[in-house]
Parts: structure tokens; C-alpha cells; sequence
């Protein structure tokens, strides 16, 4: 059902996927190219291929090659020669497809995509929906690399879910904040417009001037942003609705007071998306409406097991464990929450032991954050020298002078979760995709000196 359904969405080709780019008819003859192109220079049909494509006509288009006979595909999250080489660590390959200039590792050669000229042969969905065909590449909730690979029935059955969701059609334009490699990103801006035959901006708006400018001019009705995108529009009075209906972020909690700020500026509540690239969409909340519950996908099964989220979806990467009935546990404390949802208590993973004492990272990071004049902050767990124990650090974001935030953390209550080594910045690192950049910061926080016990 699923390559039927894909299939009959080829057949609109006169479909614009950009407002001024190509048609679906096009991109398919492009995907027809890609594939015989591989077949021309004999590459396996199981042996992964490196993706370092930009432009999200062509990364729609190798996608779909992919269904289509050419090999699966690994999306880096950036293009770097270190990630490269990371990446091919982890998943080795010796083909990069690229539509950009690239130093590709040792060993590797790249098909650029200018030499894939459109096919004459049929496109043809060919890859059984169960199978990988896709790996993409994630930092992981820890910082360590992670390949995760994922199905057609995982990507495309989501994007379908979203469209049917929310809304999405045919008269849509979606004007997306985050690139297309990482998840978030991938189904918002490449396989979002196409299930639903809607068109998306071919650039990627980062800055609040190129977000507020294709708003105004371009007539986008759904946004596609994160958390940090939303708070640097809180410094545009101009923000307006113009044909704006939808609005979504994820990659991050979203600030209460920025989704106050855009809600008052247009009408819309932002609707936050919850989930993992290897988990997928989990469930969805507007601001304002039960907004500490998670409401989950109407396709979700989910149950709580030692205050553990388990999870029963379509969307769930191959490459996880499940217990005997299908479900996967994640490292997602949860509670019971409005309705049929839940609310999220943090994580397993950011509960450690100080001096013998359970300390919740995340609720030390929500007190910094009550801190007058603190933006935001990341609390870490750092290893002592020479002990088996760990010490609080924080990477606080103010504008404050450090020596008051400093001040004002000593007054916590809580002596075993008060951090002990902390910076000010400015604003906290970030990744391309709105998260965190966990290894630079854990790289500051590991430049501070240990505070004098008398502080």
C-alpha cells in the first residue's frame, strides 16, 4: 500500500515542489537519473551510499532513487570532513552523492548529482516499505555519534500522519527554519510537501529578518522553526500572521514566555512536536491548551513501566530493542497526565548520584532558569580527577555580570545539586538543528576552574 501510494503521488507531475523550482515530474525524472547512474558505475545495491545534498529537490529526488533500486542512503547532520569521518567510522561507504563541494574521506569517491542526468526509464517503487533505506546520522542524547537507520513506512507513513494530522494540503507553503538533515527537518521540508502535495521554500530562513521577509513576501501558511528561532523573533516588533496557519517547533522545549510572544503577535498557538530520530514523532501539544501534557499520536500505543515511557508505533527505527508485545522503552520519565496524555518528568539519563544523592539535572537547570536575568542554562554532570564521584556544572546563558549569577546560585537551597564549576555566556552554543551543542559546551564547562571550597 505504501509504494502504491507513493507511486500514484508521481503521477501529479505537473505539481510544483518549490514556487519556483521544479515540478514532481521533474525531481522524478532527476530520481530515474540518480538511479541509473549508480547502475552505470556498478555500485551494490545494499552497500550504503554517503548523501551531501542541499537543495531539497535533490534530496527528494535521491530518496526517492532509493525506492526506486539505487542503494540506501547515511545523512550526515553536517558536511565537515570530521563528520565525514566519523561517519564513515561508524557506516562505512565508498560513494557520496553531493550537489555541493565536499572533502570526502580517505577512500571515498563522490558521484556529483549534475552527472545524473534525468532518466528516460520509468520510476518505479520497488523497496519494500519494511526495509531500510535510509540511515541518518545524530549526535544522540549523550553527544556520542549514533547512526540510526530508518524505513519507508517509518518516514513516509510519518509525513503522512503529519499531513492528515494537522491539515496540510495542497494549497500549503511551508517555510522551514532547520535544514534537511536532520530528522525534523526531513519531514518538515522534503517528505511533509510532498505527501501532501504542498510546495516548500527551496531555501532554508535562519535569521528573524529572513523568517519575517518570507512571511511577508512569500505567503508561507506553516511554519516550520525551533525554540531558539522563536525567541530571536521576540526581538521583532513586526512580527505579524500574514497567511500563517500553522506554526510547529521542535528539537527543544519551547520557552512559555516566547510561544506567549508569538501567540499574542499572531493568533496562533505553536504547536511543539515530541520525539527522537529514532523513535520518530511521538505526540504533539499547543501552547496554552494543557499545555504540560503531551497529547500522543492517534497511531502511538504507549504505557508507562517503572516510570519509563514504552512506546508501540509505526515510526520506531528497526535498530531498537522491543519487549515481547512490541514495545520499545525509552529514557523518558513520564507521568499520567490530561485526558489520554502524559507529561514528561525528564530523563533516566540526567538523574546521577552526587556524594550519594539522586540529583535530577534537568530540575537544577529549571531553578537557574528562575534566576532573574538568566536566558537559559545547561547543567552537566563532569567526572572529579582522581575520584569515581561526579561534580555540577552549569553553562548559564545571562546578561547579567558572572559574579552576580554566580551569587545568586550560591542562595540554592540544594548544596549537593548546586553546580560548582559555572560559566556565563551570552547564549548557549547550538547545533544547525536547534539542539544544544553538548560537546563545545561540555568543552567550556571543563575549561572552569573548581570554585575554592569557601565559595
Amino acid at each position: 500500500m505504501m509504494n502504491e501510494t507513493i507511486a500514484a503521488l508521481l503521477k501529479n507531475k505537473d505539481c510544483r515542489f518549490t514556487p519556483s523550482g521544479p515540478t514532481i515530474g521533474e525531481i522524478a525524472a532527476l530520481a530515474a537519473g540518480i538511479r541509473d547512474a549508480f547502475q552505470r558505475i556498478g555500485a551494490r545495491a545494499d552497500a550504503p551510499v554517503c548523501l551531501c545534498v542541499e537543495r531539497k529537490p535533490h534530496l527528494l529526488a535521491a530518496l526517492l532513487a532509493s525506492l526506486a533500486g539505487a542503494p540506501p542512503f547515511i545523512l550526515p547532520h553536517a558536511f565537515q570532513p570530521q563528520v565525514l569521518k566519523e561517519v564513515s567510522e561508524a557506516s562505512p561507504f565508498r560513494l557520496i552523492l553531493a550537489d555541493t563541494a565536499i572533502d570526502p574521506p580517505a577512500g571515498a569517491t563522490v558521484l556529483p548529482i549534475a552527472d545524473c542526468r534525468p532518466g528516460h526509464r520509468p520510476l518505479t517503487i520497488v523497496h519494500p516499505p519494511e526495509q531500510p533505506f535510509l540511515s541518518l546520522f545524530t549526535g544522540g542524547s549523550t553527544g556520542k555519534p549514533k547512526v540510526w537507520t530508518k524505513t519507508p513506512a517509518n518516514l513516509f507513513g510519518e509525513a503522512f500522519h503529519l499531513a492528515n494530522a494537522f491539515g496540510i494540503g495542497p494549497d500549503d507553503l511551508i517555510l522551514p527554519t532547520v535544514g534537511p538533515q536532520h530528522i525534523y527537518g526531513l519531514l518538515g521540508s522534503i517528505l511533509l510537501p510532498f505527501v501532501a502535495s504542498a510546495r516548500v521554500l527551496d531555501r532554508t530562513c535562519v535569521f528573524p529578518r529572513e523568517i519575517l521577509g518570507a512571511l511577508r513576501k512569500e505567503g508561507a501558511t506553516v511554519l516550520l522553526s525551533v525554540p531558539a528561532h522563536y525567541r530571536a523573533l521576540k526581538a521583532a516588533d513586526e512580527l505579524d500572521r500574514h497567511a500563517l496557519k500553522l506554526a510547529f517547533s521542535s528539537a527543544a522545549p519551547l520557552d512559555p514566555e516566547d510561544a506567549a510572544f508569538f501567540l499574542n503577535k499572531t493568533g496562533l498557538a505553536i504547536r511543539e512536536l515530541y520525539g527522537s530520530t529514532e523513535t520518530g514523532g511521538m505526540a504533539y501539544r499547543a501552547y496554552g491548551e494543557n499545555h504540560g501534557s503531551w497529547e500522543p499520536f492517534a497511531c502511538l500505543e504507549w504505557k508507562i513501566k517503572d516510570e519509563r515511557l514504552c512506546v508501540r508505533s509505526p515510526f520506531v527505527s528497526p535498530d531498537l530493542p522491543r519487549d515481547e508485545a512490541g514495545f520499545f522503552m525509552t529514557a523518558d520519565r513520564v507521568a499520567a497526565g490530561e485526558a489520554r496524555g502524559f507529561r514528561v518528568l525528564g530523563r533516566v539519563d540526567r538523574i546521577v548520584k552526587v556524594a550519594g544523592k539522586r540529583v535530577d539535572l534537568e530540575e537544577i537547570r529549571e531553578k537557574l532558569r528562575r534566576i532573574p536575568g538568566v536566558l537559559d542554562a545547561h547543567v552537566a554532570a563532569l567526572p572529579q580527577k582522581g575520584s569515581r564521584q561526579a561534580e555540577i556544572a552549569a553553562l548559564v546563558a545571562s546578561s547579567r555580570p558572572a559574579r552576580e549569577v554566580r551569587a545568586a546560585i550560591r542562595t540554592l537551597g540544594d548544596t549537593y545539586g548546586r553546580p560548582r564549576r559555572i560559566r556565563v555566556v551570552k547564549t548557549l552554543p547550538l547545533l544547525p538543528n536547534g539542539k544544544i551543542d553538548r560537546q563545545r559546551i561540555e568543552a567550556l564547562l571543563a575549561a572552569v576552574h573548581r570554585p575554592r571550597a569557601a565559595e
